[in-house]
């Protein structure tokens, strides 16, 4: 496994260590012991979240507050995304900041997007299957979200507006301006 830090502190990519052969493939997802070696921290996932989209779906950018906030693991189990994750640590030196990594089931890479973030991806291929584990449980009370083509962000989505399905809610986010982590 190859874990390497982003431009954004405490934000990982994981590569596995991918075993082919003529049957096929294998590698270990997901290693507890492991992955708080490799990161430097404690982490505890005590949620799994999947999702199906096609192509063109957008879903973000969100982020759960307050005693609610989440880290996530994320990864794509078939098909390819664009991720985002940006910085919404006020007092960090990135705040504000994001980084778009394509991710895919057949990169197999992962992402972990620690607590204080916003998250979000765009579906690139056909369809994707998108898997994520977080280590706090979802609270709709504390959801919060950034609009997807906030003018300060300037996130470059890989596609056309046209192209977007997003849903009504994501479409009323606020601006990076507007949101409020506390």
């Amino acid at each position: 496994m190859i874990v390497e830090e982003t431009k954004l502190k405490g934000c990982f990519l994981i590569e596995p260590t991918v075993f082919k052969d003529r049957r096929g493939y294998f590698f270990e997802s997901f290693n507890q012991q492991k992955f708080n070696e490799s990161i430097g921290l404690n982490i505890n996932f005590i949620q799994d979240n999947e999702s199906f989209s096609v192509k063109g779906t957008l879903r973000g950018l969100h982020y759960q507050k307050g005693d609610f906030a989440q880290a996530k693991l994320v990864r794509v189990i078939k098909g390819k995304i664009l991720d985002i994750a940006v910085d919404i640590r006020k007092k960090s030196p990135t705040f504000g900041e994001h980084i778009s990594l394509e991710l895919s089931g057949d990169n197999k890479q992962q992402l972990f997007i620690p607590r204080g973030f916003a998250h979000g991806f765009v579906v690139l291929s056909d369809t994707a299957i998108f898997s994520y584990k977080c280590d706090n449980f979802y609270n709709k009370e504390n959801e919060g979200g950034i609009i997807y083509n906030d003018k300060d962000l300037k996130v470059d989505w890989k596609l056309e507006n046209k192209e977007f399905i997003i849903s009504d809610k994501d479409l009323r986010l606020p601006s990076f301006k507007e949101f409020s982590f506390s």
